[in-house]
């Protein structure tokens, strides 16, 4: 046989067959073959493309056999069979886009090309064909109507799924059984949608109730997403039945009230009280109704299952995070390692969700070791307008609100919510799917906003052309109960009655939850216990002291490392240094000071969670809670290892978050009274970026709520040249929020200080929030150490007096100050001999410690020269809280404080090294130098 011809000389032959058509690409393919491997073709045909190669002059049409023919035929099949599945595949791609979504019926959704069998080149296929359908779920073989009819009933009617981006296939295979084999017609038995019915009319009544009993009153109405009811419905009684114990919701207003009563068993009659402006609250200054929580228990298929609805504030997103905090801590306490016990369920507004960056910090959490919840049901209850916003053109660049969930491989299942009976369908398969998989689902619930953003609002003057539409639609219960009664369900007499048994039961302000248990069972399911911390006073003495042979063998077994465990250099050196600290030989540091309080609070039984974004190791270097193997990489927690059968630290390098991280940890400590939950920012200005959940969290959670919480911040403070972005923590904003003795600030400055004041935290029966200057500079400085008596005998001081101990009646200035700038003082003090003068340390600002103050000036009743020095700004820093204190307890000696600071400025500090040290040369001149104007205090402008 002759060599096969170049591929050109074959493109120049093929162009001279004299073929018939419907031979052609049957002898393309061969021909391909035979390029390849003359002996792949039968003998036939590579004789005949061996004489088209000897002769390339005209050549004879080939007669077709019986078995060409069949060839073929099975050539064609194949390729209509590749067509078939690529079909399939792009109605599970794409199907959504022509799903009928929309109650509104705004836009007809027309089918993208890919959805056609046009586009697949199928228009001609032969009726009675059948196919392999490949994974879709169904007949096999079927025909391509009846492949089609699947394919448009599961994913173009009204739920629109997707999951094709998920990168698992298993979870993948998974939804696409769950979705096909239902096809859109989910077999409700007659009690599962008479149920459905009910809790439509529930939704539905209570609005009208409301808006007929209270009118005008802001309510922010579910009408228009009553399905919202029925879908949490169905999540708490498939989830009881699935073994969960507590799931805790977090929700903004819209619907809040009518989830309150319908979903969580709140009584009509309490609700009336807050609408009438009465209420039982002792303490705080209380809140508007819609931003309260509430907690239950409903009575399930599986047992008991509890509700929390966490509080939250209006801006709208944040209250994430805090519900999943708060999920984590009680997962921990209910040792619920997969999340098979306690559950998050966050409800989502559609321009919130898209609009808000804490939704994207959530969500990336999701799956981290730190953070993890084993899987979140968000439920977006897509109005499909954002206040006034069209969601169509302004308030996103995505075609979906939910597309940001896509990031985590999150399945998105939309649903119309005039379909009740879909809504519930893609509950229950997102709730198996978070139950099976561990991960986050989201059910886009589409619906609309009958009334305004509030029943105060005119919502057609902004949206004229929706709301005609709104005002002529029938409401979902009446779409539903239609076709209940057109089904035989239910007669009309039935739905009427239905209606007036709820009306009756709001009337007597009983409860309208099927299930709902008393309160005693509650308290008796919810451990989360905080009796013990209510009323309690910031200024009892607790001893916080430890044995000191304790305190050495506890240092002694940290260091203690598993055998060949290799560590860097520098770690090495730090290791060592601990081991002379814990036999007496050298004074302790703040980092390890800062160990042994959390060692001897473990050694006590409480928990401690710290998570940060250099937690581990300490962004100045400093902490080393984890250790390294720098052979193998393996890491190493000593703090673990105390309880080896037991751990109760957890440290944790977060994700680059502050906003969202910060909201975690206050969720996870309002919900574990007993743990030490600390949150330390890589800068303490990072505090910055998470701003909203200190104002509306920490500083005011318990005045609006009567929510305590624990939550320690720990914030690098210091001035030491590092520009305006490192170098303040800002305590002015977190000083002007201190009232009503809502939380601690404080200021330590010596390893025993941060000691005993981490150890206070726990240690008295008082939970509130404490906010630390933590120190840069100061963890090695070579005069800020402690020794292991002053661990041993003290307590945390809340005012240092003068540690020279001058001689009272010779002291004629007394000067005050917070933080690093401390050790300058005293440097020159020392320097300068300035026996005459007595430096005070304020180490807690908040609450004030005025009697210790009192106490420790009058000890220098000769001082004529009160003076508060400061590194930061007069505008910033502690001045402008500490001067009208300070006066107060100056003005019955007849004097006044002088300040010395920085010039006021608009950022924190400078950015040149040699204008800092020129600034604080300044600083310590001014500060030991004669009294001038500049020092005079001036009103604050």
């Amino acid at each position: 046989m002759n060599e096969p011809p170049s591929r050109q000389q074959a493109l120049t032959i093929l162009r001279r067959m004299d073929l018939h058509p419907d031979s052609m690409a049957f002898a393309e393919q061969l021909f391909e073959r035979y390029l390849a491997d003359p002996e792949s073709v039968p003998p036939t045909w590579a004789d005949y493309f061996g004489a088209l190669e000897r002769d390339p002059g005209p050549t004879p049409r080939r007669r077709m056999t019986d078995q060409d023919c069949i060839e073929i035929r099975d050539l064609q099949l194949e390729r209509v069979q590749v067509r078939v599945l690529q079909y399939i595949n792009s109605h599970r791609f794409l199907g959504h886009f022509a799903a009928r979504l929309d109650p509104l019926g705004r836009v007809d959704p027309e089918p993208p090309p890919e959805l056609t069998r046009a586009y697949h080149k199928l228009d001609d296929v032969d009726p009675d064909q059948a196919f392999d359908p490949g994974s879709l779920h169904g007949p096999n073989p079927a025909r391509l109507e009846e492949i089609e009819s699947i394919l448009k009933d599961t994913y173009c009617a009204f739920i629109g799924a997707e999951f094709m981006h998920l990168v698992s296939t298993a979870e993948k295979r998974w939804l696409q059984q769950r979705l096909e084999s239902a096809r859109g017609h989910f077999g409700f038995d007659h009690a599962t949608r008479e149920a459905i019915l009910e809790r439509l009319t529930a939704a539905e009544g209570l609005e009208r109730y409301l808006h007929n009993r209270y009118v005008g009153q802001k309510r922010f109405s579910l009408e228009g997403a009553e399905s919202l009811i029925p879908l949490l419905n169905a999540l708490v009684q498939r989830g009881g039945a699935r073994g969960l114990k507590e799931i805790v919701v977090g929700m903004a207003h819209r619907g809040r009230l009518n989830v309150q009563v319908n979903i969580f068993g709140k009584s009509p009659r309490e609700l009336a009280d807050e609408f009438e402006g009465r209420h039982s609250r002792n303490r705080g200054t209380g809140d508007v109704k819609y931003h309260l929580g509430y907690s239950a228990s409903i009575q399930t298929q599986g047992g008991p299952l509890h509700l929390a609805l966490a509080f939250n504030p209006s801006h709208l997103e944040i209250v994430s995070p805090v519900v999943e905090g708060s999920v984590r801590a009680r997962q921990v306490r209910l040792r619920d390692r997969s999340g098979e016990k306690v559950m998050p369920v966050v409800i989502h507004g559609d321009a919130s969700f898209a609009g808000q960056g804490v939704v994207m910090e959530t969500l990336n959490m999701s799956q981290t070791r730190g953070f993890s919840t084993k899987g979140t049901v968000h439920i977006v209850v897509n109005n499909q307008i954002g206040f006034t916003t069209s969601t169509l053109k302004d308030s996103r660049s995505t075609h979906y609100a939910t597309d940001v969930a896509k990031m985590v491989s999150a399945p998105i299942l939309h649903v119309n919510g005039d379909d009740p009976e879909s809504v519930v369908f893609v509950t229950q398969v997102a709730l198996d799917y978070r139950m099976r998989f561990g991960k986050d689902v989201v059910i886009d619930l589409v619906c609309y906003r009958r009334q305004g953003h509030n029943e105060a609002d005119e919502p057609s003057a902004t949206q004229p052309m929706m709301y005609r539409i709104i005002r002529g639609l029938p409401t979902t219960r009446q779409r539903y109960a239609a076709q209940l009664v057109a089904d035989g369900v239910l007669d009309e007499e039935a739905v009427e009655r239905m209606q007036e048994r709820y009306r009756d039961s709001l009337d007597a302000g009983e409860s309208v939850v099927p299930g709902l248990l008393p309160r005693d069972v509650i308290n008796g399911h919810d451990r989360t216990d905080w009796g013990a911390f209510i009323n309690q006073s910031w200024d009892q003495d607790v001893p916080t002291g430890v044995p000191r042979g304790e305190l050495g063998n506890l240092l002694e077994r940290l260091n203690n490392l598993p055998e060949a465990f290799s560590v860097h250099p520098r770690v090495r050196r730090i290791l060592e240094a601990r081991r002379a600290m814990a036999t007496g030989e050298q004074s302790l540091d703040w980092g390890t000071a800062e160990t042994l309080a959390y060692a001897t609070l473990i050694r006590d039984g409480y928990r401690i969670r710290l998570s940060g974004q250099d937690s581990g190791r300490g962004t100045f270097f400093h902490r080393h809670a984890v250790l390294h193997n720098q052979e193998t990489g393996e890491a190493c927690v000593p703090l673990r290892r105390l309880d080896p059968e037991n751990p109760r630290f957890l440290v944790i390098d977060s994700l680059l978050s502050e906003e969202a991280v910060l909201a975690f940890e206050y969720g996870y400590a309002t919900a574990f009274p007993n743990a030490l939950v600390l949150w330390e920012a890589q800068f303490g200005d990072f505090a910055n970026g998470a701003q909203v959940v200190i104002d509306q969290f920490i500083s005011s959670g318990e005045q609006k709520w009567d929510r305590l919480c624990g939550l320690v911040l720990l914030l690098p403070h210091g001035y030491e040249g590092q520009g305006p972005e490192h170098s303040s923590a800002r305590p002015e904003r977190f000083l002007q929020l201190c009232a009503q003795e809502n939380m601690q600030v404080c200021v330590p400055t010596t390893p025993a200080q941060i000691f005993h004041l981490l150890r206070r935290q726990m240690l008295r029966p008082y939970r509130k929030p404490l906010v630390v200057m933590t120190p840069k500079s100061l963890l090695r400085h070579k005069l800020a150490v402690s020794d292991l008596d002053e661990l041993a005998k003290g307590r945390f001081e809340s005012v240092i007096d003068d540690i020279d101990a001058p001689e009272p009646a010779a002291v004629r200035r007394v000067m005050l100050t917070a933080g690093r700038l401390y050790y300058d003082l005293l440097s020159e003090k020392r320097e300068k001999g300035r026996d005459d003068t007595a430096i005070l340390r304020l180490e807690q600002c908040y609450p004030f410690p005025e009697a210790e103050i009192t106490r420790l000036l009058g000890r220098y009743d000769q001082a004529t020269e009160f003076v508060w020095v400061q590194d930061e700004p007069e505008n910033q820093g502690y001045l402008g809280f500490v001067q009208p204190r300070l006066n107060a307890l100056l003005e019955v000696r007849g004097q006044a404080l002088h300040a010395v600071a920085r010039p006021p400025a608009a950022a924190p500090a400078v950015g040149y090294p040699e204008v800092h040290k020129a600034q604080q040369e300044e600083l310590i001149r001014r500060g030991f130098g004669p009294i001038t104007a500049r020092d005079t205090p001036r009103p604050t402008l």
